[in-house]
């Protein structure tokens, strides 16, 4: 271990020398490369630093421990390596985490889809209280959001799609894609039966004209005009967008706004990302084997969790996490489900290095 940190130690410093030649900055693409790799290993250089920095006191405190007659500098030796003892062995943890392999997409932003499935209307209603849960998160995050595109449906929400932006987004919201099931009986239900819905949530890293260009060449545009049951939405000219991309006959339709460009904008906005994320679920799947035991696959037909209103639970079946808090879950306080599916993708990672 101690051998790899010292090589990223000596990558730190090849890196700060190149950030330090001023013809980097005539490359913007080797500059946001170089900047994002030595963003991307400053914390474990940090706390590499600081490892030694702690070890070596110790080691003093052990001498003076060892060689001292005074009983009462004897007795703060003593507790110091006690105290000091502790802090190594939680910042050796540490650094074997931030060892680990990361995935590269980790530090994106990301889209996010959530899709009314089965159930009708209730499916639909579920779709507006797991938006707003996001939202509430991403309000505790500090992370920003914005609403790309909304469907609504006689109840609830058939569709939204949103962008989240802030610090590592992908690493923790890339363990929500896949089946969210809800147990709960519907305002409509006379005899209180509970009903099962479901709804599905697709979350994909956002890419930028630089990582992937989007072939227009490949892109089949068609106008025409906005529908729906009232609002901005409905309008008298041909505004509404709908892009294809060709080779893969991905859809992506705009109606939000009432200017044709920006519903453009949008559209070919979740069309890049919809290809991107495409091609990234293939490479995942290749290594489908490597990645066994872990969570966030991106296999979007997996069923990965179950809200039980009666109960008051929530289960996320892949990690065996069951929490009876649902009625805060449910307000945005997701934290106890995202770092136990973080903890866990940690620690199968952790067993694999060790095997």
């Amino acid at each position: 271990m101690f051998d790899k940190l010292e090589g990223v130690v000596k990558r730190h410093e090849k890196l700060n020398e190149k950030l330090a030649d001023p013809s980097i900055y005539d490359n913007q693409k080797e500059f946001k490369a170089v900047s994002s790799e030595k963003a991307s290993i400053n914390e474990i250089v940090e706390n590499y630093i600081k490892y030694k920095r702690v070890k070596s006191d110790f080691e003093d405190a052990k001498d003076i421990l060892k060689n001292e007659k005074d009983e009462e500098l004897r007795s703060m030796a003593k507790e110091e390596v006690s105290e000091l003892e502790i802090e190594i062995v939680e910042l050796e943890a540490k650094l074997k985490i931030l060892l680990l392999p990361k995935d590269p997409l980790d530090d994106k932003n990301v889209m996010i889809e959530i899709r009314a499935g089965a159930g009708g209307n209730e499916a639909s209603i579920f779709v507006g209280d797991v938006y707003r849960m996001y939202q509430n998160y991403n309000g505790k995050m500090g992370f920003k959001s914005e609403m790309v595109s909304i469907s609504e449906g006689d109840e609830g929400i058939k569709e939204v799609i949103f962008s989240v932006s802030g610090d590592k987004v992908y690493s923790i919201y890339k363990y929500e894609s896949g089946v969210h099931r809800v147990q709960r009986v519907p305002k409509t239900e006379s005899q209180g039966r509970v009903h099962t819905s479901t709804i599905t949530v697709a979350v994909m890293p956002e890419v930028d004209d630089v990582e992937f260009e989007l072939d227009m060449n490949d892109v089949r545009i068609d106008i025409y005009r906005s529908g729906g049951a009232g609002g901005q939405s409905v309008n008298t000219t041909d505004s509404a967008v709908r892009v294809t991309h060709l080779p893969t006959n991905t859809v992506v339709a705009n109606q939000d706004q009432k200017s044709q460009l920006k519903n453009k904008e949008k559209a070919l906005k979740i069309l890049r990302n919809r290809i991107y994320d495409k091609m990234v679920q293939e490479a995942k799947a290749k290594e489908t084997e490597e990645r066994r035991g872990l969570v966030g696959t991106g296999d979007r037909s997996e069923r990965i969790r179950t809200y039980n209103f009666p109960q008051g639970r929530l289960t996320d079946h892949r990690i065996g996490l069951t929490l009876y808090s649902l009625d805060k879950i449910i307000e945005g306080d997701l934290a106890p489900v995202t770092e136990a599916l973080v903890a866990y993708n940690q620690a199968e990672l952790l067993k694999g290095v060790e095997e």
